[in-house]
């Protein structure tokens, strides 16, 4: 008698934590909360170039854009941070048009260091200005083909662990290298996201409400089966994109029992999305869970000024109100609709701030969900064979075209 079956039995919160006590120990994400900083924070002091450009692709650039996006508005920051992700050749010379190459710094970014878009990327770059020790530095394995190239031209070197993930890596050499050179405080980062490593490590309230999310997700991931980011900040637009890319490639796997699982990710703003996608969510079918994530404090008090427009007096409510309190009152509105049928799975997160600690609290919350739902899912969240398959497919065709020209 042979037996298949496409089920799996429900692993108890005690089993999934235990299993990620077992996996802290191999996975080296867990770790980077808790690591010194003092290597980036000493580089960054040494540059002067008032540019600073990381070409990368996935997991080496949209964490860090994430945090500065989130960020960038609310500082001082003496220093421009831009990001070579992109063969699209328009994206990438209208931002090298707009930048003085000579006032530079190229931080080349591959955890494999081989990846196609950015040594593409980065022999272009190397057609305009000759890259040297000068304005290059390198941060991938330790054993890549990129790390031999950057010792042989005697550039600086930052190591991306290989027990972490690319995806994973935000938290690494990878995000806390430039963000400290443009001037973010990169042990506020650290800070926050260790705060999140403690309370659920510690079994405190996060415990709880993140293994409670990450149950419903799989337990329900038939009947909700797209799980929607509604961040009411454009801020978080950079959040998104990250959030995307870590639960599409951590989450779309074959399980232990060859059965294809995965949840689809969809990151939208509010209010923009607000007159588009909430119409989907309330009256279409019902396959989504809504995670709404507000900001208590923007850190603007930008309002609307006292101004009488002829025909528009029924509007003139909207006079002396904060943008910032006219954000989150549409926020709430969003929710008190959603709530209100019943039937339409919805949870909120308030960030109280625009601050280091609190974006990287939120992405380090949803490293953790995500390794949780892999857990429940019974899948291996940290590989991404569907990936590696379109790369092997790339470079075939592309030696192809090389031998036919």
């Amino acid at each position: 008698m042979q037996y298949k079956h496409n089920f799996n039995p429900t692993i108890s919160d005690e089993d999934v934590f235990a299993e990620i006590i077992k996996e802290k120990e191999e996975i080296g994400y867990y770790k980077l909360p808790f690591q010194d900083t003092t290597l980036f924070k000493e580089y960054a002091k040494t540059v002067k170039q008032s540019n600073i450009v990381v070409i990368g692709i996935g997991g080496s650039t949209l964490g860090t854009y994430a945090i500065y996006k989130f960020l960038k508005h609310s500082r001082k920051l003496e220093k421009k941070l831009l990001f070579l992700e992109t063969t699209d050749p328009i994206d990438i010379q209208s931002k090298i048009e707009n930048i003085d190459l000579e006032d530079t710094l190229f931080i080349v970014i591959s955890k494999s260091g081989t990846t196609v878009e950015t040594v593409a990327i980065f022999k272009y770059i190397n057609s305009l200005i000759k890259c040297d020790k000068h304005n290059t530095v390198v941060v991938t394995e330790k054993d890549s083909k990129l790390n031999a190239f950057a010792q042989a031209n005697a550039m600086k070197t930052f190591e991306i662990p290989k027990n972490v993930g690319g995806r994973f890596s935000v938290f690494s050499a990878v995000g806390l290298l430039p963000l400290a050179i443009v001037g973010i405080d990169i042990d506020e980062l650290l800070k926050g996201a260790r705060k999140t490593s403690e309370d659920f490590f510690g079994k405190k309230e996060f415990y709880s409400r993140i293994l409670k999310k990450a149950r419903f997700l799989v337990e329900y991931k038939y009947s909700f089966n797209i799980n929607v980011v509604f961040s009411y900040s454009s801020r978080l637009e950079g959040f998104n994109k990250w959030y995307i890319q870590l639960w599409g490639e951590s989450l779309g796997k074959v399980d232990i029992n060859s059965t294809r699982q995965g949840l689809t990710p969809i990151g939208i703003i509010g209010p923009i999305d607000q007159h588009s996608f909430l119409q989907l969510i309330i009256e279409g079918r019902r396959d989504k869970t809504v995670t709404v994530i507000k900001v208590e404090n923007f850190d603007n008090n930008l309002k609307i000024p006292d101004v009488k427009l002829e025909g528009l007096e029924e509007l003139d409510y909207l006079n002396n109100i904060a943008f910032s309190d006219l954000i989150n009152k549409q926020a709430d509105a969003t929710i008190e609709s959603i709530n209100s049928v019943n039937d339409i799975p919805c949870d909120v997160i308030t960030i109280d701030g625009v601050r280091e600690s609190a974006i990287a609290a939120l992405m380090y919350e949803y490293e953790l969900l995500t390794s949780l739902v892999g857990k429940f899912m019974y899948v291996n969240t940290y590989n991404q064979p569907g990936v590696e398959s379109g790369k092997i497919i790339l470079k075939k065709k592309l030696k192809k075209s090389d031998n036919l020209s």
